[in-house]
C-alpha cells in the first residue's frame, strides 16, 4: 500500500508554505558574500531584539538541561499585568502561527466554513485547509479589509473569521470602532479572531478587551516576532476571555514554547524604550521609503505595519533583479499580486540601499 493512499485527504492537497531563502542559502547560489546582502522580506525587526531581551536569554540558556515552564506561568503573569488581565486569559504559542492551528484545533471540522479577506496572510487558509474546512476568501477594496464584505459572508456554517488589523501583505488597517461593531455584530456561533501581529507599530492600537469582558467568543493575537524582534525564538500570545483560553490550552502541546524564548519575551516587555525607539524609526523609515518610491514613480499603498507593498510591473523579474545585487524582498505573486513586492522597512542606510538598487535596476 502507498503511503500517500494511508493519510487523511485534506493532507494529500495541503498546500505548502514557502519562506524565502536564508541570507546564507541566497548568497551561496549566487557567488555574493553574505555581509553584503540585507533582508527586507520577512518584516523582521531591522533593530533586533531589545538588549534587556538578550540579556535573559542568555541567562536561561544556562540552564538549557531543564525542560521549560509548560504552563508560562511567568510570561502569563507578566502579560496580565501588562494588559490589565489575568494569568487564564492567556495562551502562549510557538509564535502567533501556533495559535491559529490552535483555533483550528478546537473548532474545526470538515465541512465548515471560515471567512477571511484576500489578500490576507496565507495561514489562515493553510489552517483551513488543514482541517478540512472550506475558506472563503472576500476580495479587499482599495487593498483594505471592508468589514461589512466579511460580514456579508457569514452563512450558518461558518465557524471562524479572521481579521488582520494591520493585514499582511497589504499595511492598512481598520478603526477600533469598526472592529468593535463588527464583532458586536457577528453571530453566536462564530468565533472572531483578531490577528495585531502588527499593532504595535500603531502610534495608538485598537483597545479590543471590552469584547472579551462582554463574554464575546473573541481571541486576540500578538507575537514577539516583529517589533520586539524576537522572531528567532518563535513566541506569540492569545488574549481572550478564561473560558476561551482554556479551550486552546486544552489542544496545545505541553512544553510548546522553549525556556529561553519565555525568559526574552519577558524581559522584552520590560523594555519600553526599545519599543518605542522602533516605533519611532519605523516610522521615520516608512516615510523614507515612501518618497523613494514618489522619485521612481512607483506606486504604494500607504502602510501602518514595518512593511510596504509597491507596484513594480513585474514581481518576479524584480525579486530576482534585486536578489542577485543582494537585496532580498519579498514577491507576493501567491497574493495574487504579481505586479507588486512587499518591502520590509529597514534601517535608515539599509532603506538607502534598496531605493539605490532599485534605480539602478531599472524598476
Amino acid at each position: 500500500m502507498k503511503l500517500e493512499s494511508m493519510v487523511k485527504p485534506e493532507v494529500r492537497t495541503q498546500p505548502v508554505y514557502e519562506p524565502g531563502k536564508p541570507i546564507e542559502e541566497v548568497a551561496r547560489e549566487l557567488g555574493l558574500d553574505p555581509a553584503g546582502i540585507i533582508k527586507l522580506a520577512s518584516n523582521e525587526n531591522p533593530f533586533g531584539p531589545s538588549p534587556k531581551a538578550i540579556a535573559a536569554a542568555q541567562a536561561a540558556l544556562l540552564q538549557g538541561e531543564l525542560y521549560p515552564d509548560g504552563g508560562c506561568f511567568v510570561l502569563r503573569r507578566k502579560l496580565a499585568e501588562v494588559w490589565g488581565l489575568k494569568p487564564e486569559q492567556f495562551v502562549i504559542g510557538n509564535g502567533s502561527n501556533e495559535l491559529l492551528e490552535l483555533v483550528g484545533h478546537a473548532f474545526l471540522r470538515p465541512g465548515d466554513e471560515v471567512v477571511m479577506g484576500n489578500p490576507a496572510f496565507v495561514v489562515y487558509k493553510l489552517v483551513t485547509l488543514l482541517f478540512g474546512a472550506t475558506p472563503v476568501e472576500v476580495p479587499l477594496v482599495n487593498h483594505c479589509h471592508v468589514l461589512a464584505d466579511l460580514a456579508a459572508a457569514i452563512t450558518p456554517r461558518t465557524r471562524i473569521v479572521f481579521v488582520p488589523s494591520p493585514n499582511n501583505p497589504t499595511g492598512t488597517s481598520n478603526a477600533e470602532a469598526e472592529l468593535l461593531a463588527f464583532a458586536r455584530a457577528l453571530p453566536e456561533h462564530v468565533v472572531c479572531v483578531f490577528d495585531e501581529a502588527y499593532a504595535e507599530y500603531l502610534e495608538t492600537p485598537p483597545d479590543l478587551r471590552p469584547l472579551i469582558a462582554e463574554g464575546r467568543p473573541v481571541i486576540c493575537l500578538r507575537t514577539f516576532s516583529k517589533i520586539y524582534g524576537l522572531a528567532a525564538l518563535r513566541v506569540g500570545y492569545g488574549y481572550a476571555s478564561a473560558e476561551m483560553a482554556a479551550l486552546l490550552n486544552r489542544v496545545r502541546q505541553p512544553f510548546n514554547v522553549n525556556a529561553i524564548g519565555q525568559a526574552a519575551a519577558v524581559a522584552a516587555l520590560d523594555d519600553r524604550e526599545f519599543t518605542d525607539r522602533c516605533r519611532r524609526e519605523n516610522r521615520t523609515g516608512m516615510a523614507q521609503l515612501g518618497e523613494g518610491f514618489k522619485r521612481l514613480g512607483l506606486e504604494f499603498v500607504p502602510s501602518v505595519g514595518n512593511f510596504i507593498l509597491v507596484r513594480v510591473g513585474d514581481g518576479g523579474r524584480v525579486f530576482d533583479a534585486l536578489q542577485r545585487r543582494g537585496v532580498i524582498v519579498r514577491p507576493v505573486k501567491s497574493y495574487g499580486l504579481p505586479e507588486w513586492i512587499r518591502v520590509t522597512v529597514g534601517t535608515r542606510e539599509q532603506n538607502e540601499r534598496l531605493l539605490r538598487e532599485m534605480a539602478a535596476a531599472r524598476v
